[in-house]
């Protein structure tokens, strides 16, 4: 079994340099777009300053309003651009990150696939066939004439095995490579025939190997402990004869080798007397084909697996063993937080405006060091717990988000807008609990806030205080 490990359909990878043209070309033309719209909306302003220079002082004080606001607008205009920049270049990033991160994880599943990939082997149950003589008519043309000709004709029949009794037992090894497990097969079947028609019957006990094997070894038929030999090679129907109601024991034993199954197919027969023990000695062992066994034990480092039915009992699906891997948990987890990261920048970003003074400078290096901290937890989380990673790496964001405000009151700030804005938002999406840890989240940015600016009981300080309201 072969598993191709493909990435998110319909994301855009910047490893691909069409995608990379392609989005460099868009960028381009947004911001050709804002600016347009920012210059023709001063023209406007400076038109209508002309224009209404000899009216009455009202209208032009209307008019300084707005142009303060369109001077506030120029000042913070970079600023957006900044932040607009970032998210866009951050999401096409998370959205790589996020292939790359989703086309690990299927080749990881692929990779677990094929430990236990692979032929399984099948046993089927074996068949006590006899033949009898049946009557038939058919017409025929003789001379001209339809004639109905009577005749027989052989008409194959088979006799219900009256008992079972089958061990097994299985070692699970590793190929050469040791990229797929392999099994090691032991087989014993004790079978009971009994003649139950009301007359001596020639019968044929027929019996195959297993089917998948790659190794076939000491392949024995015995009849009452005489071992029986094959008349053409290949053919496994032994032929023998018993009296009305005489019973005789045929005895299959095999050692084989094949693929991480073993299966045992009734063939639609009914079973009577019937008993599978399979011994599973390896970890992993779990019954196949939902066929759940009377009883199942652990033995050692391995389990006992046994199928009893003791009268006229149909089974339709193959039953037996395989090794199970365990679910591969965890997945999608990464590649979701990667997609939402934007977002979670922008409402970061939007906290701490809320909260202290940030320039230029500071948005860019805070840009830089979220979306490094998200490249960080991508790469660790390949080798432990995502969890665990992002227990390591948000600290040091912490450290040095301290460095943003030029007071404690302000650095504390800070620290407080980025567990609430930064922090929890991504802890709750690598965990099982997102949407409580989110709502936390939400609820600690608006407490935050409202005490910050309606209470002031977390003043920083009336410029940097003023400065975050200005702006807003």
């Amino acid at each position: 079994m072969s598993e191709t490990a493909t990435g998110v359909p319909g994301l855009p990878d910047l490893t691909h340099p069409n995608e990379l043209i392609q989005f460099g070309g868009e960028l381009l033309k947004l911001s050709q777009k804002l600016a347009i719209l920012v210059i023709f909306l001063g023209i406007a302003l400076a038109l209508v300053g002309f224009a209404l220079r000899r009216t009455k002082p009202e209208l032009l004080d209307w008019l300084e309003i707005w142009i303060k606001r369109y001077d506030l607008l120029l000042r913070k205009f970079p600023h957006a651009v900044l932040i607009f920049s970032l998210m866009i270049g951050g999401f096409f990033l998370c959205s790589t990150l996020a292939n790359r991160y989703h086309h690990w994880e299927q080749a990881r599943v692929a990779k677990v696939a094929a430990t236990v990939s692979g032929d399984r082997l099948e046993q089927f149950a074996p068949q006590v066939r006899y033949v009898v003589k049946e009557p038939y008519t058919y017409d025929t043309q003789v001379k001209g004439k339809i004639v109905r000709v009577k005749a027989t004709r052989d008409i194959n029949r088979f006799l219900m095995v009256a008992g079972s009794q089958i061990n097994v037992k299985l070692e699970q090894i590793k190929d050469v490579q040791k990229l797929r497990s392999v099994y090691r097969v032991g087989f014993e079947g004790d079978y009971k025939v009994k003649n139950q028609l009301k007359e001596d019957q020639q019968f044929f006990f027929e019996i195959t190997p297993p089917n998948g094997y790659s190794l076939l070894q000491n392949f024995k038929v015995e009849r009452d402990k005489n071992r029986l030999v094959p008349v053409n090679p290949g053919d496994y129907g032994f032929p023998f004869r018993l009296q009305a109601g005489e019973e005789t024991t045929f005895r299959v034993t095999y050692q084989a080798q094949g693929g991480p199954r073993w299966i045992y197919d009734a063939n639609g027969q009914l079973l009577s007397n019937f008993r599978l023990t399979a011994l599973a000695n390896f970890e992993n062992a779990d019954f196949a084909s939902g066929i759940v066994p009377t009883q199942s034990k652990v033995e050692g480092q391995g389990t006992r697996f046994i199928w009893v039915f003791d009268d006229n009992v149909s089974v339709k699906n193959p039953f037996g063993v395989f090794t199970s891997t365990g679910k591969v948990t965890n997945t999608g987890i990464l590649p979701r937080l990667l997609l939402l990261a934007p977002a979670l920048f922008f409402w970061w970003i939007v906290l701490l405006y809320l909260s202290v003074r940030l320039t230029l400078q500071d948005i860019t290096l805070a840009g830089g060091l979220f979306f490094a901290c998200l490249l960080a937890l991508t790469y660790l989380s390949r080798v432990i717990d995502a969890q665990l990673a992002w227990c390591l790496i948000f600290p040091v964001m912490l450290v040095l988000v301290w460095g943003l405000g030029n007071s404690r009151s302000a650095s504390i700030a800070a620290v407080i807008a980025t567990i609430a804005g930064g922090v929890l938002p991504v802890f709750g999406l690598v965990t099982t609990y997102s949407g409580l840890t989110l709502s936390l989240a939400g609820l600690l940015s608006v407490v935050w806030v409202a005490v910050l600016h309606w209470y002031g009981l977390y003043r920083i300080s009336d410029q940097a205080t003023s400065h975050a309201k200005y702006d807003l």
